[in-house]
């Protein structure tokens, strides 16, 4: 019943997005550029106050980060692996799921109420990476970082990060005697900031319209790799990670599903301002967000065996 509740609320959204991209194919360049300068901050304040900000919310964003930081350091590090996925898109787009408008309606269909806060924490955790060095790794090609233009780069992109914004904006908030009403006006803005990313994501489903079976078989030899990996890799580095600790069980299928969430939103949008390997970005996006409608139910199962 929770799979059906959850594809209920996705599959609309996406089929919308579809709808309007076949009419203006630019729509969603038009409708990210807001949404990342003020969209993303608001949502994630207000998801932030809803869950709480409390202990778990930092052991689940820490507990991203090492699973993250794991899977980029074999990326990275091992020549093995490091040669099956070169391109730097698909390397973030292996890391870096689409926690906040798709891993959290997962975590709000599928999971108890009390689970948010882990799904937030990791959410938290991937976005302050993926702001802060994603576009600093797509627009600058060196990787030398003892220059003084990478920590420059990367102060202002820790300070220019969304998720930033809005985790300041949370603090402020939470510490102002408006909280609880303040949260709830900002709660409804937030479920729609993430119906309009999954609108967006919908919106670059719609170049499968224009393409034949032979480019689309392309891009998906093009990308497997990078799928597997997002969708199966770093989900079973975070069960590994779980299961050696001994996570409450809740706690551990929250962080699992957010980890197999398809490839993040953000790395398209951040392709698209530093323009470059956009065509990738678009297809694991799509190609990931397909798959995870299947993939994610039977994550589901297998965490509860």
């Amino acid at each position: 019943m929770a799979i059906i509740l959850l594809l209920s609320e996705l599959i609309p959204c996406l089929l919308i997005g579809y709808l309007l991209g076949r009419f203006k194919e630019n729509l969603s360049l038009t409708i990210s550029r807001p949404l990342i300068s003020y969209g993303i901050p608001i949502s994630l304040m207000g998801i932030l106050l809803k869950s709480g900000l409390e202990l778990p919310l930092i052991e689940s964003a820490a507990l991203a980060l090492v699973a993250i930081g794991f899977l980029m350091t074999i990326l990275y590090r091992l020549p093995s692996v490091n040669n099956l996925i070169q391109n730097r898109t698909l390397q973030l787009g292996s890391a870096f799921g689409n926690t906040g408008y798709f891993g959290i309606p997962v975590s709000l269909a599928l999971l108890p109420d009390h689970a948010l806060i882990y799904s937030i924490g990791f959410d938290l955790g991937a976005t302050l990476v993926i702001w802060s060095l994603g576009p600093i790794l797509l627009t600058d090609p060196s990787k030398v970082l003892s220059s003084n233009r990478y920590w420059k780069n990367f102060i202002k992109g820790i300070f220019s990060s969304p998720a930033v914004k809005g985790l300041i904006g949370a603090l402020i908030i939470h510490s102002s005697p408006w909280d609880e009403q303040i949260t709830d006006l900002l709660w409804i803005p937030s479920r729609v900031v993430i119906v309009l990313a999954l609108v967006i994501v919908g919106m670059r489903l719609s170049w499968l319209r224009k393409a034949n079976l032979s480019r689309i078989k392309n891009q998906i030899t093009s990308i497997k790799n990078a799928l597997i990996m997002k969708l199966v890799g770093l989900p079973v580095i975070m069960l590994i990670i779980s299961s050696a600790i001994r996570l409450p069980s809740v706690m551990r299928e929250a962080l699992v599903l957010q980890a197999a969430a398809p490839t993040a939103i953000s790395i398209l949008l951040i392709s698209q301002a530093a323009a470059r390997d956009e065509k990738e970005a678009t297809s694991l996006v799509v190609f990931s967000t397909i798959t995870a409608l299947i993939s994610i139910p039977a994550w589901l199962l297998i965490l509860r065996l």
